[in-house]
């Protein structure tokens, strides 16, 4: 048995979209939500989603563990923020100007975020991440930036991971380190010299499939934090992909170090499209004077699913919660995974789990286990991290469960 010739849920609305979409989209998908080159069980389109749960566009109802890669963290359709979305949409949404949730959003922000003295908002990840490089170049009148060597901020010129239509130039102000490489990150901020304008990094390494997750090292933390003084450099916490998961606030707090900037987007609005930067009070002048707009970065819908949703994750400690499913899952798949003479390493915090099988430089057994998860309705991914949400009972954990064992015992008979 192959990857090819398992049985997947039955997907003909699925399929009869694809072949449309090839005719009228460069390569009939694009970017990190296209499926072409995972397992056929995999849906390319969805009809809805309510909770923990997707249903595709024929009709199957998948237990998600991707939250949309990351935006939902309160769960699909959730009552709360639908609610206040939908009554600012009755109000307008684009409209001349933004509305009073603008204000109110960035009040919320600075009262929820530590070192956060002000907020600006756009559209998503790259636009936050865009925005807090512009910044600190803007604040410090240099043009250097440090970023971990395989680190993913976003897809513009500077930082897309595939430099297909950017020139050297983009990249000629970046300088690479190895994240909890102290020795690393002083020799990245010598060849910068007096040019430094900033360090970006996220909480935690997330890179991708070949790495396993990361944690900060204190001592790595507090280095950050320590060059960037020594430089008068700004830094930049990149949080679209972490924020309000970790901790309900900055990710690093815990640690004792504070930021400068934060980028947000993601679970930020619970599925809405929204994007953030904080920072501190010295920086607020730089960010007056450039110049950065879209004309729906001040839309009032999003905005208004966004305070609806921070009001939610203030309301209890829904990181706890979010670990709490997420160990009982992580525990699960372990004991699985022996049962079926698998070794793998399960790394980063149990609210962004990643699952990798030793040995598997190929990911044919990553892809063999995914795709008969999604057969049998339970989307996880191969090669990206997972996201737990508030949504996720631990009846879902445990039915989820239930599938992945049938999954594990097949991925055995397909690798053999």
């Amino acid at each position: 048995m192959t990857i090819e010739t398992m049985t997947p849920l039955l997907k003909p609305v699925d399929a009869a979209l694809r072949e449309r979409a090839a005719r009228v989209i460069p390569g009939g998908m694009y970017g990190h939500l296209n499926v072409t080159l995972l397992p056929a069980s995999y849906p390319q389109y969805y009809r809805s989603g309510d909770g923990a749960r997707l249903t595709d566009v024929d009709g199957n109802e998948y237990i998600d563990f991707m939250c949309g890669f990351g935006p939902m963290i309160s769960g699909y359709k959730n009552p709360v923020v639908e609610a206040a979305a939908a009554a600012q949409l009755a109000e307008g949404d684009a409209l001349g100007g933004p509305t009073p949730r603008m204000v109110e959003l960035a009040e919320l922000l600075v009262d929820t975020v530590g070192p956060a003295d002000w907020a600006m908002f756009g559209k998503n990840g790259t636009d936050a991440t865009s925005l807090a490089v512009t910044i600190a170049r803007a604040a410090t009148g240099k043009r250097k930036i440090l970023k971990g060597t395989t680190a993913y901020h976003g897809a513009n010129a500077w930082f897309n991971p595939n430099p297909l239509g950017s020139t050297p130039e983009d990249r000629a102000n970046i300088i690479y380190f190895e994240f909890n490489d102290i020795t690393s990150l002083e020799a990245a901020a010598a060849e910068a010299g007096d040019d430094l304008a900033g360090i970006i990094v996220s909480p935690f390494k997330h890179d991708g499939p070949a790495d396993d997750q990361r944690l900060a090292d204190v001592e790595f933390a507090r280095a950050v934090r320590a060059i960037a003084d020594r430089n008068s450099a700004v830094l930049i916490m990149d949080e679209v992909r972490t924020g309000f998961r970790l901790v309900t606030g900055s990710a690093w707090e815990p640690l004792g170090v504070a930021p400068d900037l934060i980028a947000y987007s993601k679970a930020i609005a619970n599925g809405y499209a929204l994007s953030a930067v904080v920072g501190i009070d010295s920086l607020a002048q730089a960010a007056s004077d450039i110049y950065a707009t879209g004309s729906f970065w001040y839309s009032g819908v999003a905005m208004a699913a966004a305070i609806a949703n921070i009001g939610l994750l203030r309301e209890t400690d829904t990181p706890a919660y979010m670990d709490h499913v997420g160990t009982l899952f992580r525990t699960g798949l372990q004991a699985q995974a022996e049962e079926n003479g698998f070794e793998i390493v399960q790394s980063g915090p149990a609210v962004m789990p990643y699952l990798r099988f030793v040995g598997d430089t190929d990911y044919a057994t990553a892809l063999a286990f995914s795709g008969a998860a999604a057969a049998r309705g339970v989307l996880l991914h191969p090669v990206h991290n997972w996201f737990l949400s508030t949504a996720h009972t631990e009846a879902d954990i445990a039915e989820a469960l239930e599938r992945t064992a049938d999954a594990f015992a097949e991925t055995r008979s397909v690798i053999g």
